[in-house]
C-alpha cells in the first residue's frame, strides 16, 4: 500500500507482532523490500525511491524534456559564491541546456521570469500539445486520453486546459461549467457512472461507521469491566500493611516452620 501511494521515504515492517513496531529500528531495508513484494512492485519502489532522493538533492534534477527521464547534475562554477544563482544544467542523452532554477531553455543574462513569458503565453493555449505542470513546472506532453491529467513526477492533478487544481474534486465537477464544460474527453454516461462508484464508496463507508457505532456502545462498558477487574487485581496482589507486594507462592506450611523456628 505504501508504494502504491508513493510513500517509499521509510516503509515499516508489515508484521503488527514486530518487536520494534514502535521504534526507528522498525523500518525495512530495500533489500527486504525486495523479498516481500512482486518484482514489479519492486520496480515502482526504485523509481519512486529515486524520485524521492531527486527531489531532495540540490545537486541533482530531472532533465525537463519530455520522455527524457535522465537524471541530470547540477555542477556550479567556483567562482559562484550565490548557490541559488541560476547555472546552465547539460542533458548528456537529449543535448539540451536547461536553467537550473526555472528548468527552461538557458537563458544568459536574462532574467527567468522575462524569459519565460512569451513561453508561457504559447504553452498556455488549449490547443498546445505540451504544457508544463502547474506545481513542479515539467514539461507534460498530451497525445491523447482525458482532461484530467496527474503529473508524473510530482503526482499533481490538474486539468490540461485551464491548469486548475482537482486535487480535491472528486466528483470531476470542473467540467459541468466555466471555459472546460464538457471537456473531459468522456461521455456522459461514464461521468455520471464514474460519480456513481464515488458516492457509493463514501456511502458504504458511512453506512459501515453506522452500524459499527452500536457495537462500539455496546463493547465499551465490557472493556471498563476488563479494565478496572484487572486494576482490582493489581491492588489485591499488593500488602496493605507493609506496602510490599504479597507472594502467593508462600504457602501455609512455609509459614508454620517459620513460626517453629521461632519458639
Amino acid at each position: 500500500m505504501s508504494i502504491r501511494e508513493g510513500k517509499v521515504a521509510l516503509i515499516a515492517c508489515p508484521d503488527g507482532s514486530c518487536p520494534e513496531h514502535d521504534t526507528k529500528a522498525n523500518v525495512i531495508s530495500a533489500r527486504e523490500i525486495q523479498l516481500l513484494v512482486a518484482k514489479d512492485m519492486y520496480e515502482a519502489y526504485k523509481r519512486y525511491r529515486l524520485n524521492w532522493m531527486i527531489e531532495r538533492d540540490p545537486t541533482r534534477t530531472w532533465c525537463p524534456t519530455p520522455n527524457c527521464e535522465t537524471v541530470c547534475h547540477i555542477k556550479p562554477p567556483k567562482q559562484h559564491k550565490d548557490s541559488k544563482k541560476p547555472i546552465p544544467v547539460h542533458c548528456s542523452t537529449c543535448n539540451k541546456t536547461f536553467c537550473s532554477s526555472c528548468r527552461r531553455g538557458w537563458h544568459l543574462g536574462v532574467d527567468c521570469k522575462k524569459f519565460n513569458a512569451h513561453e508561457d503565453v504559447l504553452l498556455n493555449e488549449s490547443s498546445s500539445p505540451i504544457k508544463r505542470c502547474p506545481k513542479c513546472c515539467i514539461l507534460i506532453e498530451r497525445d491523447e486520453g482525458c482532461a484530467q491529467i496527474m503529473c508524473r513526477n510530482c503526482k499533481h492533478v490538474f486539468c490540461w486546459y485551464c491548469l486548475a487544481s482537482l486535487e480535491d474534486d472528486f466528483l470531476l465537477r470542473h467540467y459541468d461549467k466555466g471555459q472546460c464544460k464538457d471537456k473531459l474527453g468522456h461521455s456522459r454516461a461514464s461521468v455520471i457512472w464514474h460519480r456513481t462508484q464515488v458516492v457509493g464508496i463514501f456511502a458504504g463507508f458511512g453506512l459501515l461507521i453506522l452500524l459499527a457505532s452500536p457495537m462500539f456502545i455496546l463493547a465499551a462498558p465490557c472493556l471498563l469491566c476488563c479494565r478496572c477487574n484487572s486494576w482490582y487485581k493489581s491492588d489485591a496482589d499488593h500488602d496493605p500493611v507493609s506496602g510490599e507486594d504479597f507472594d502467593p507462592a508462600i504457602s501455609s506450611s512455609d509459614i508454620g516452620v517459620k513460626s517453629d523456628s521461632i519458639l
